[in-house]
């Protein structure tokens, strides 16, 4: 083991890696928030862990020869304990049992020693009912949740470590005045530096727990914190530490910040971007060239590509993502085409006749629609047939012929999703009108996770039978006016969904129903153009993915970086 902070070639591995650290950002699926809200990159958190594993492992500053050895400091801890205990200010501990040579893991700098975790403190446990904590006072009351509570009593007045004894074994360091649960564990050091000692546990808090108790909640026992061995430097080296780790720890809140900092300044730059493009709308032209343009250079994380592709159907409804072509039929000979059929289809009774829509007026419609486009209401356009309420005791998880739809099966953002394990199926007969052809386009019309009303999907063509479940929706044009996929993206536009939720009901879950979903606008253009902008989406969707894709492949790559400056560090 280095007897020194850097490794022989004079490497650092922290401020030598400063762009690493700052650039490593974990995926999305796992990103994490910082205190204050912050952003945490892999990166930085990396770094923190780096610091803290080079420092109870001795390489994060020099060994001094004229310190006073861990073992001296061993033999203080063993008799101030002692008079501790005599005196009645220390409870006697069982012996700890000797250290056997596999215990100790690599080799200790000079000066070190091993030790058991529970040699070198004074453990108490809290032992206040959590229900007796009166909340309201002005002391701390730790749970093991590490999330205090005001309290009106305390029985602690001290600087301490806490370790949460079950849950996710929380360490946190606390001056002052508090109280604490039963399982909260209020560690303090014999003759070693409390501020050392939280470093240490911080690092070593896997090693600590690793002999947990318990199944659905795990817990630790005093013995369990007790055993785990630690490398113990001179007292003297402990200082030089705790002012290193403060000094690194400080650096890594900065570069967290300027990270914050940044990612907040770019938020804003691409909100500005992005809102200004859709203002702007009305009064130019299609602006489908600017978006390519900006694509490389401004739209570099995840956010803000799922903000452009928002932005990227929002034009398209808007009729500002390609160019009119002034050839095309013009929307109200569509719109004509259309009122025919459904008067055609009433007559031969293959529909019941609706309730006259309201008019649209001027106040009602959002934007300006381009030359040759019409508003209509979406109940003038499409049929929406419900689904059956097919009966709950036939539902079973064992495959059949039939696979039960629900709202659980579409993203929040479009597109069908495969429930995998939670798939359900029907055990029993159905109607053949309720069996979903591949193609079908579908919706949820009640909101069972936060963004899914309204989200449009295709019925996948993978050889099973879907059924057609209640509350959910199958969208049909007439006489083939409306392209399928075109009704697909406006159905996942900002817009639709935007004027749905003005429209629906319910708190806990939100609903809507086909009388709602008719009343709502819907921006009428030709078949030509409605390939076209399907066309246009495609591409640009595609671009945006691309972009996604190579995000995550360079973060990935960053983690792995950052993941093995550590390992080597610390070899």
């Amino acid at each position: 083991m280095s007897l020194g902070p850097s490794s022989s070639t004079g490497a650092n591995p922290i401020t030598d890696h400063l762009d690493l650290w700052s650039s490593a950002t974990q995926q999305k699926a796992t990103v994490g928030r910082g205190k204050n809200g912050k952003v945490s990159p892999h990166g930085i958190n990396k770094l923190r862990e780096l610091i803290l594993e080079l420092a109870v492992r001795g390489k994060l500053v020099p060994q001094d020869p004229n310190d006073e050895s861990a073992g001296v400091l061993l033999e203080k801890i063993s008799l101030q304990k002692s008079k501790l205990a005599k005196g009645g200010g220390f409870k006697k501990q069982k012996k700890l049992p000797l250290i056997a040579d596999e215990e100790k893991l690599g080799r200790l700098p000079n000066g070190w020693e091993f030790v058991r975790y529970g040699s070198i403190v004074d453990i108490t446990t809290g032992k206040l009912d959590a229900n007796a904590a009166v909340v309201g006072g002005k002391y701390q009351f730790f749970t093991c949740s590490q999330t205090p509570s005001e309290i009106d009593s305390y029985r602690f007045d001290c600087a301490a470590v806490l370790l949460a004894g079950n849950g996710d074994f929380n360490v946190k360091f606390y001056e002052g005045k508090f109280d604490a649960y039963q399982r909260t564990y209020v560690i303090q050091p014999i003759f070693s530096d409390l501020k050392f000692l939280y470093y240490l546990t911080l690092s070593e808090i896997d090693r600590i727990t690793q002999h947990n108790r318990g199944s659905a909640i795990a817990y630790l026992k005093l013995a369990d914190i007790t055993n785990p061995v630690m490398a113990l430097p001179p007292l003297a080296e402990q200082h030089r530490i705790v002012a290193k780790v403060d000094e690194l720890m400080a650096l890594c809140d900065q570069l967290e910040q300027q990270q914050t900092d940044s990612l907040h300044a770019h938020q804003t730059l691409v909100r500005v971007f992005l809102d200004r493009m859709v203002d702007n709308a009305n009064t130019h032209q299609p602006i489908h060239i600017e978006l390519i343009d900006a694509f490389d250079t401004l739209f570099t994380t995840e956010e803000a590509i799922d903000q452009l592709k928002q932005t990227i159907l929002q034009l398209a409804v808007m009729g500002k993502l390609v160019p009119q072509n002034p050839n095309d039929e013009p929307a109200s000979l569509l719109l004509e085409k259309i009122a025919a059929e459904k008067q055609q289809l009433i007559k031969d009774k293959k529909i019941k006749k609706q309730k006259p829509l309201p008019p649209i007026s001027d106040e009602e419609k959002p934007f300006e629609l381009p030359a040759g486009w019409e508003w209509a209401r979406v109940g003038d356009v499409l049929s929406l047939k419900h689904g059956f309420a097919f009966k709950s005791k036939n539902f079973v998880q064992d495959p059949t012929p039939f696979v039960l739809t629900t709202p659980g099966n579409f993203y929040e953002t479009g597109g069908f999703r495969n429930r995998g394990d939670k798939t359900k199926y029907f055990d029993g007969s159905v109607d053949p009108s309720f069996i979903l052809e591949p193609g079908d386009l579908i919706i949820p019309m009640t909101e069972q996770a936060p963004g899914l009303l309204g989200s449009a999907a295709f019925i996948p063509s993978d050889g099973k039978n879907y059924i057609h479940n209640q509350r959910l929706g199958k969208l049909t044009s007439y006489c083939g006016s409306i392209s399928g996929e075109f009704l697909y993206w406006f159905f996942n536009s900002p817009y639709l969904r935007s004027e749905l939720s003005k429209s629906c009901s319910g708190t806990t879950v939100r609903h809507t129903s086909p009388d709602k979903i008719f009343r709502v606008l819907f921006p009428v253009c030709s078949l030509p153009e409605q390939h076209r902008i399907v066309a246009k989406v495609d591409e640009l969707m595609a671009r945006c993915d691309t972009l996604k894709a190579r995000l995550n492949e360079a973060q990935t790559t960053q983690a792995q970086l950052a993941d093995a400056v550590v390992e080597h560090a610390i070899q």
